[in-house]
């Protein structure tokens, strides 16, 4: 299980959330996303821990907490969902228009 954490300031690190989510548990991982465009990091992140009940007191104590300016957003991740490629999914509207 992944945890979702929300509403980060921009300027946290992964050592910092690290060290917030190590009082619940061991943390195995720590991933914050990217902009592309900006370089800079998207306001929230992922955190893996080693144990199922680890992660259920860390959402349970942080979510809604106060950290660095902010009221944090913290729940269990969803699954990434299938964007499905580029080709949009099908037709929409506008169909053809045949005279026989």
């Amino acid at each position: 299980m992944s945890i979702y954490v929300g509403n980060l300031s921009y300027e946290v690190t992964e050592t910092d959330l690290t060290s917030v989510f190590a009082e619940y548990g061991s943390v195995k991982r720590v991933q914050l996303p990217i902009d592309r465009e900006t370089g800079r990091m998207r306001g929230f992140g992922f955190v893996e821990m080693s144990e199922d009940n680890e992660e259920t007191a860390a959402i349970e104590a942080l979510d809604g907490a106060e950290w660095m300016g902010r009221d944090l957003k913290v729940n269990k991740a969803k699954p990434r969902e299938d964007r499905g490629g580029s080709s949009g999914g099908g037709r929409r509207g506008g169909g053809y228009s045949r005279s026989y």
